[in-house]
């Protein structure tokens, strides 16, 4: 196996490939342009399968304190990200068994299985294997719904089915948008698995559905998990972190909170760029609504986009998002044990537990909040002396894109936050 392994990497760099790229690979049109890669797997700092699964107790229970560590030196190594981010995300509780995680992952995708059914009844594409990009029902349909009266449960049900019917159309666009850069995409299977999850999500979801976006967020879990309802399972517990980024009105953005509250942090650590900000008529920080949105997906490549994601969910991790197995929808976990107490502290996250210990808690202070901050400050000097308006705020950020560095940016992050949470502390 190892003179396997050493023959593989040989091969691969004579053909000018990394291991990433045996991972997730490029369409060769597409290299130039591909943003530059940081992240390397490193012996002794990236979790490795080997630590990994020697990380189980017989029976199965995780020590999730070792795995944080780990992931928060040197990230995860590409062969089990799918395995780990499903206890990152919260779809297992590191303290189950094996026995009792195999009962909750057959309910899960028995569940899955249902739900999609009751899908494919409504819209027959669902499951084929392939996906839909023209309308299946019109705008007039759905008119007729919304004049129609809205008191009887049949009228709310038919209103229900055509709004989700009018967004199947939208989600195939943008799957077929979707890291159209990665060979996996190339397979239209592999477009299919992201629809289906999507247009099941869709359904599932009554309060916000299907946003632009989401298509981002759930790519990586299709690519890394091989079975779909496993995919949507680790989606929707993703989505509960970050459903609210979704939420748009007429008046107000899902992230506005986020933005408010980052407004709030550079006016504490760096005042001189905030007024500077402000001048510019970028007070409240509308020009990092995308990096929230969907989480620097754009700003990094497909490889440095999860290994920063697995770096803020460690270092965000809270063990007390456990009430039960399947605590309600929606980001309901609350915190049920002492945060004093110094052998549960030890289960958080880095970040997570200096917020625990300030009384922090509050999903507008969440680490991508921070990490953005920490993207202003690495351009500081550029944006005080070269920014005349809110083109070139956009134009000088936008220059960041593929020349990140998630780890670095990680570490700026917490320093900015230990700098915020010091400031507040005096004030």
């Amino acid at each position: 196996m190892v003179v396997c392994k050493g023959l593989t990497m040989i091969l691969m760099k004579k053909a000018g490939t990394t291991e990433l790229d045996a991972f997730y690979p490029i369409r060769s049109e597409c290299q130039d342009d591909a943003p530059k890669t940081h992240f390397k797997p490193r012996a002794g700092k990236t979790l490795s399968a080997r630590r990994w699964y020697a990380s189980f107790s017989q029976d199965g229970k995780l020590d999730m304190a070792k795995v944080l560590r780990r992931i928060q030196r040197g990230g995860v190594h590409p062969s089990i990200k799918g395995l780990v981010w499903e206890f990152l995300l919260g779809c297992y509780d590191p303290n189950s068994t094996f026995e009792e995680r195999n009962l909750l992952r057959h309910c899960r995708r028995e569940q899955y299985s249902t739900w999609k059914a009751e899908c494919q009844k409504m819209v027959p594409a669902i499951g084929s294997g392939k996906f839909l990009t023209s309308p299946i029902i019109s705008s007039e349909d759905s008119q007729q719904v919304e004049d129609s009266p809205t008191n009887t449960s049949n009228s709310v049900s038919n209103k229900k089915v055509i709004q989700w019917k009018l967004t199947l159309h939208q989600i195939g666009l943008d799957v077929v948008r979707t890291d159209r850069a990665l060979i996996f995409y190339e397979n239209e299977a592999n477009q299919a698995k992201l629809w289906d999850v999507l247009s099941v999500y869709a359904w599932m979801d009554n309060d916000i559905g299907y946003v632009q976006g989401m298509n981002d967020i759930c790519s990586p879990m299709v690519i890394l998990l091989e079975d779909e309802a496993d995919c949507f399972w680790c989606f929707e517990r993703a989505m509960r972190r970050l459903r609210e980024n979704f939420r748009c009105t007429t008046s107000s953005i899902g992230v506005q909170a986020q933005l408010s509250t980052l407004s709030q942090i550079i006016k504490a650590v760096d005042p001189k760029l905030h007024q500077h900000l402000e001048d510019l008529d970028g007070g409240e920080y509308l020009f990092a609504f995308r990096m929230l949105m969907v989480l620097f997906r754009r700003e990094f490549s497909f490889a440095d986009s999860l290994y920063l994601w697995e770096l803020m969910w460690a270092m965000e991790y809270n063990p007390n998002i456990f009430t039960s197995y399947e605590e309600p929808r929606a980001g309901s976990g609350k915190s049920i044990a002492s945060p004093l107490n110094s052998k549960l502290l030890k289960q958080f996250g880095k970040f997570e537990r200096k917020n625990v210990q300030t009384g922090q808690t509050d999903q507008q202070s969440a680490f991508a909040v921070f990490l953005v901050a920490s993207v202003l400050e690495t351009k500081n000097k550029q944006l005080l002396k070269e920014a005349k308006g809110l083109d070139d705020v956009v134009q000088i950020l936008g220059d960041v894109t593929g020349n990140l560095d998630a780890k670095k940016a990680c570490k700026e992050a917490q320093k900015i936050q230990k700098k915020y949470l010091s400031k507040a502390k005096q004030s």
